[in-house]
Protein backbone atom coordinates (compact mmCIF):
# COMPACT_ATOMS: atom_id res chain seq x y z
CA UNK A 1 0.00 0.00 0.00
CA UNK A 2 1.16 3.49 -0.95
CA UNK A 3 1.76 5.73 2.46
CA UNK A 4 3.02 9.21 1.95
CA UNK A 5 5.77 8.88 4.90
CA UNK A 6 7.38 6.57 3.18
CA UNK A 7 10.92 7.59 3.19
CA UNK A 8 12.32 6.46 -0.20
CA UNK A 9 9.36 7.23 -1.80
CA UNK A 10 9.24 10.77 -1.02
CA UNK A 11 13.00 11.17 -1.94
CA UNK A 12 12.77 10.01 -5.40
CA UNK A 13 9.59 11.56 -6.31
CA UNK A 14 10.94 14.99 -4.57
CA UNK A 15 14.71 14.62 -4.84
CA UNK A 16 14.66 17.53 -7.47
CA UNK A 17 13.64 19.85 -5.07
CA UNK A 18 17.27 19.51 -4.03
CA UNK A 19 18.88 20.27 -7.44
CA UNK A 20 21.14 23.07 -8.15
CA UNK A 21 19.08 24.34 -10.66
CA UNK A 22 15.60 23.87 -9.72
CA UNK A 23 16.57 25.93 -6.26
CA UNK A 24 17.57 28.60 -8.94
CA UNK A 25 14.53 28.48 -10.61
CA UNK A 26 12.33 29.04 -7.82
CA UNK A 27 14.13 31.69 -7.03
CA UNK A 28 13.63 33.73 -10.46
CA UNK A 29 9.96 32.80 -10.09
CA UNK A 30 9.65 34.22 -6.57
CA UNK A 31 11.32 37.93 -8.14
CA UNK A 32 9.43 37.45 -11.19
CA UNK A 33 6.36 37.69 -8.96
CA UNK A 34 7.77 40.71 -7.09
CA UNK A 35 8.06 42.60 -10.22
CA UNK A 36 5.17 42.04 -10.94
CA UNK A 37 3.50 43.18 -7.85
CA UNK A 38 5.36 46.39 -8.09
CA UNK A 39 2.99 46.69 -10.97
CA UNK A 40 -0.19 48.78 -10.20
CA UNK A 41 -3.30 46.86 -11.40
CA UNK A 42 -5.00 50.02 -11.86
CA UNK A 43 -3.70 52.57 -14.89
CA UNK A 44 -2.25 55.38 -11.99
CA UNK A 45 1.37 55.05 -13.12
CA UNK A 46 0.87 54.55 -16.83
CA UNK A 47 0.77 57.13 -18.83
CA UNK A 48 -1.42 55.59 -21.17
CA UNK A 49 -3.47 52.51 -22.43
CA UNK A 50 -0.90 51.70 -24.11
CA UNK A 51 1.95 51.74 -21.40
CA UNK A 52 -0.61 49.65 -19.05
CA UNK A 53 -1.34 47.04 -22.26
CA UNK A 54 2.62 46.56 -22.65
CA UNK A 55 3.09 46.12 -18.47
CA UNK A 56 0.62 43.57 -19.05
CA UNK A 57 1.38 41.89 -21.78
CA UNK A 58 5.00 41.43 -20.40
CA UNK A 59 4.35 40.84 -16.90
CA UNK A 60 2.30 37.49 -18.39
CA UNK A 61 4.56 36.70 -20.10
CA UNK A 62 7.17 36.80 -17.17
CA UNK A 63 5.15 34.78 -14.96
CA UNK A 64 4.41 31.87 -17.63
CA UNK A 65 7.63 31.59 -18.53
CA UNK A 66 8.77 31.96 -14.86
CA UNK A 67 6.30 28.86 -13.88
CA UNK A 68 7.53 26.97 -17.13
CA UNK A 69 11.12 26.70 -16.00
CA UNK A 70 11.16 25.19 -12.14
CA UNK A 71 7.76 22.56 -13.86
CA UNK A 72 9.84 21.58 -16.58
CA UNK A 73 13.03 20.64 -14.29
CA UNK A 74 10.66 18.60 -12.29
CA UNK A 75 9.19 17.14 -14.94
CA UNK A 76 13.05 15.93 -16.81
CA UNK A 77 13.72 14.45 -13.16
CA UNK A 78 10.92 11.79 -14.06
CA UNK A 79 12.05 10.75 -17.40
CA UNK A 80 14.72 8.74 -18.55
CA UNK A 81 15.05 9.30 -22.71
CA UNK A 82 17.80 12.06 -23.76
CA UNK A 83 15.74 13.21 -26.32
CA UNK A 84 12.97 14.43 -24.42
CA UNK A 85 15.42 15.73 -21.99
CA UNK A 86 16.75 17.63 -24.23
CA UNK A 87 13.65 18.49 -25.64
CA UNK A 88 12.61 20.19 -22.30
CA UNK A 89 15.51 21.56 -21.70
CA UNK A 90 15.34 23.90 -24.83
CA UNK A 91 11.86 25.18 -23.52
CA UNK A 92 13.40 26.05 -20.04
CA UNK A 93 16.44 28.15 -22.42
CA UNK A 94 13.81 29.41 -24.57
CA UNK A 95 11.72 30.65 -21.32
CA UNK A 96 14.59 32.18 -19.27
CA UNK A 97 15.50 34.09 -23.04
CA UNK A 98 11.94 35.41 -23.23
CA UNK A 99 11.84 36.51 -19.63
CA UNK A 100 15.63 38.57 -20.12
CA UNK A 101 13.05 39.76 -23.48
CA UNK A 102 9.97 40.90 -21.47
CA UNK A 103 12.60 43.25 -18.89
CA UNK A 104 13.58 44.96 -21.94
CA UNK A 105 10.37 45.06 -22.36
CA UNK A 106 9.36 46.87 -19.42
CA UNK A 107 12.48 48.91 -19.39
CA UNK A 108 10.86 50.61 -22.42
CA UNK A 109 7.34 50.90 -21.56
CA UNK A 110 8.30 52.71 -18.72
CA UNK A 111 8.70 50.90 -15.55
CA UNK A 112 10.47 52.84 -13.22
CA UNK A 113 12.13 49.89 -10.78
CA UNK A 114 15.16 49.12 -12.79
CA UNK A 115 16.79 47.70 -9.76
CA UNK A 116 14.47 44.89 -9.71
CA UNK A 117 15.31 43.95 -13.63
CA UNK A 118 18.83 44.41 -12.83
CA UNK A 119 18.19 42.11 -9.93
CA UNK A 120 16.47 39.48 -12.33
CA UNK A 121 19.12 39.35 -14.73
CA UNK A 122 21.75 38.66 -12.82
CA UNK A 123 19.58 36.02 -11.20
CA UNK A 124 19.44 34.55 -14.78
CA UNK A 125 22.65 34.71 -15.15
CA UNK A 126 23.55 32.36 -12.16
CA UNK A 127 20.27 29.99 -13.16
CA UNK A 128 22.58 29.64 -16.89
CA UNK A 129 25.86 27.85 -15.81
CA UNK A 130 23.62 25.62 -13.24
CA UNK A 131 21.83 25.00 -15.88
CA UNK A 132 24.52 24.13 -18.63
CA UNK A 133 25.92 21.70 -15.82
CA UNK A 134 22.76 20.18 -15.03
CA UNK A 135 21.79 19.56 -18.73
CA UNK A 136 25.72 17.53 -18.98
CA UNK A 137 24.18 14.94 -16.66
CA UNK A 138 21.60 13.55 -19.03
CA UNK A 139 22.85 10.33 -19.97
CA UNK A 140 23.22 10.26 -24.06
CA UNK A 141 22.70 6.77 -24.44
CA UNK A 142 19.37 6.53 -23.68
CA UNK A 143 17.51 8.00 -26.38
CA UNK A 144 15.29 6.86 -29.01
CA UNK A 145 16.20 8.52 -32.28
CA UNK A 146 14.77 11.69 -33.09
CA UNK A 147 13.28 11.39 -36.45
CA UNK A 148 13.51 15.55 -36.83
CA UNK A 149 16.93 15.52 -36.35
CA UNK A 150 16.96 18.40 -33.32
CA UNK A 151 16.99 15.96 -29.92
CA UNK A 152 19.21 13.23 -31.01
CA UNK A 153 22.72 12.36 -29.38
CA UNK A 154 26.06 13.16 -30.22
CA UNK A 155 26.86 11.13 -33.34
CA UNK A 156 23.06 9.99 -34.19
CA UNK A 157 21.60 11.35 -36.90
CA UNK A 158 17.76 11.35 -37.52
CA UNK A 159 18.01 8.38 -40.43
CA UNK A 160 20.25 5.93 -38.35
CA UNK A 161 18.79 2.71 -37.60
CA UNK A 162 17.79 1.90 -33.94
CA UNK A 163 19.76 -0.90 -32.49
CA UNK A 164 16.41 -3.16 -32.44
CA UNK A 165 15.38 -2.47 -36.27
CA UNK A 166 17.70 -5.20 -37.01
CA UNK A 167 15.82 -7.74 -34.17
CA UNK A 168 14.05 -10.84 -36.29
CA UNK A 169 10.13 -10.63 -35.31
CA UNK A 170 7.70 -12.77 -36.23
CA UNK A 171 4.47 -11.61 -34.93
CA UNK A 172 2.80 -15.39 -35.61
CA UNK A 173 5.04 -16.72 -32.32
CA UNK A 174 2.68 -17.13 -29.75
CA UNK A 175 3.27 -17.10 -26.08
CA UNK A 176 3.15 -21.02 -26.08
CA UNK A 177 6.89 -20.59 -27.81
CA UNK A 178 8.58 -18.87 -24.50
CA UNK A 179 7.47 -21.17 -22.24
CA UNK A 180 9.95 -23.85 -21.07
CA UNK A 181 9.52 -27.64 -22.00
CA UNK A 182 8.47 -29.34 -18.62
CA UNK A 183 7.82 -33.37 -20.16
Amino acid sequence: MYNDDDDDHNYDIDSWRQLPVFIQAEVILKLVERIVDCIPKEDSNASSEYEYALFDYHTNNMIENALIIPAKIAGIHGVELYDIKMENAVIIRKAAHEIILNLRGLQIAGFKEIEYLDLLRKEIEVLRPLFAVWVSTFNPYNYIIDRWGLFNPPGVHYNDKMPEDDLPYDSNHSHDDFDSEED
